[in-house]
């Protein structure tokens, strides 16, 4: 046996999903509560990200340890969009006029936003437009959506209003799967709401698939890709199930062991390598671990000048992070439902949005873990001209301990056909949800370890 697959085997390879860096787990209240007017004054507007976040679901399904909580009692969704408008009027405003204010691509996330209403989603696209000034028919505009939410005339105010991606979390098409997760969901009806997405002629469809769940073989994990190759997506994201600490399966205990058992790594690996390979098959391109986008697919990435490892985002909404090149922000962090409530009240009854109250301060060091972490991690990998641009130094000047040992796992692509880029092998894609843990800082880390949860 190689000493490669040796010390691979000793890595698990399902860590954490690494989805933005530093994790919000390592933010704190911030001290001296900075004014947004300040720390945005220096900052470059001309190519920034616009995320709206609505953290309210119908259910929760069993993994989910996201910011959401189910259903919106006594007109919680209009107290929730008025605190919505008076922060997006509070951000603009700091955001001044002094340069021009451009936003290169828009999302709207949760929980799940077309939770709201037909009409709420208008109101949601004006905040959007009339108080931050986003041109959404002219932006790349992502929304998550669920079987049971897509509505046509949620769809039809959406499609009207310039959404070029719809993203609809299925998990499985097996129904005896979706209740092992803790999903109650028919197979008719994802069916029928993927039908309706399809009439209402969004040029994205993206389908999120699990593997993983308690009972999935090979068998049936291709009989839910199958059906939705049916559909003939243009994006398709695969995840690992989780099993996280205060969520539906983490707390009553379902699959409580597998989370530290080799088998269920195994299980993940192979059924993950047995799907990226039909996706492949099917004339999919990889574009990251998860997600996979058809060869023939529009694209409607947003203009070619804006950059997530070095451009700003603001994030609109209680669960929502908005990010400055020295400072990452948002407002307090829960998975616990009593808790998601609270500060969703809390948000609900704020007037003034004018200050960061949560987040985390990036150093010079933290940047380049986070340009590092933001580009390797997809399949077209690192730029070393870019990289050296921005810090005047290459990541095997600063991360020389951490790029030997991924080479030495067999993680990077160290053929010739890869020049001027720091990319990963297939085997390094499929790790990593280890790999990217691994490039956190020490101090990140102690934070996270530190963070009580709730």
């Amino acid at each position: 046996m190689s000493r490669t697959t040796t010390v691979a085997q000793t890595t698990r390879p399902y860590q954490s999903y690494v989805y933005a860096y530093p994790h919000k787990t390592a933010y704190r209240p911030l001290a001296d509560r900075p004014a947004l007017r300040e720390l945005w004054a220096a900052e470059r507007k001309d190519a920034l990200s616009l995320y709206l976040h609505i953290p309210f679901c119908e259910v929760r399904c069993g993994f989910c340890n996201l910011f959401t909580r189910i259903g919106a009692p006594d007109e919680l969704t209009t107290r929730y969009l008025d605190a919505l408008d008076r922060q997006a009027t509070a951000v603009r405003d700091a955001l001044g006029d002094a340069e021009p204010v451009r936003f290169t691509a828009a999302a709207f996330g949760g929980g799940t936003p077309t939770f709201l209403t037909a009409a709420e989603l208008d109101r949601l696209c004006d905040i959007a437009e009339k108080r931050m000034g986003a041109d959404l028919r002219s932006v790349p505009l992502s929304v998550e959506t669920s079987p049971s939410t897509a509505t046509a005339d949620r769809l039809a105010v959406l499609a009207d209003r310039g959404t070029t991606r719809i993203s609809i979390g299925v998990q499985s098409f097996v129904e005896a799967e979706a209740r092992a997760a803790v999903r109650p969901q028919h197979r008719a009806d994802v069916e029928a709401a993927l039908d309706r997405i399809r009439d209402a002629r969004i040029p994205i469809l993206n389908i999120d698939l699990i593997y993983g769940i308690a009972g999935q073989t090979e068998e049936s994990w291709r009989a839910s890709l199958d059906a939705a190759l049916g559909w003939l997506p243009e994006e398709m994201y695969l995840y690992p199930l989780y099993v996280r600490p205060l969520t539906g399966l983490g707390r009553f205990g379902t699959d409580g062991e597998a989370a530290a058992d080799a088998a269920w790594d195994e299980q993940r690996l192979r059924l993950y390598r047995s799907g990226r390979d039909h996706l492949l098959a099917h004339g999919y391109e990889q574009v990251s671990m998860r997600m996979f986008r058809r060869a023939d697919a529009p694209r409607t990435d947003g203009p070619d000048d804006y950059a997530c490892q070095t451009d700003g985002m603001i994030g609109l909404g209680c669960g929502a992070r908005s990010y400055t090149s020295k400072l990452h922000y948002s407002f307090d962090y829960a998975v616990e439902m009593r808790e998601i409530r609270a500060i969703i009240d809390g948000y609900t009854g704020t007037e003034d949005f004018s200050r960061a109250e949560v987040g985390r301060y990036i150093d010079g060091d933290e940047a380049r873990r986070r340009h590092l972490l933001q580009s390797v991690l997809q399949a077209e990998g690192l730029q070393l001209a870019d990289y050296r641009e921005r810090f005047g130094t290459s990541p095997a000047d600063d991360f020389p301990a951490e790029l030997a040992r991924f080479e030495a796992r067999g993680w990077l692509d160290t053929t010739a056909g890869a020049p001027g880029l720091l990319r990963l092998s297939p085997e390094g894609l499929a790790h990593s949800d280890a790999l990217g843990p691994e490039l956190f800082s020490p101090d990140v880390r102690a934070a996270m370890a530190a963070y009580e949860l709730k």
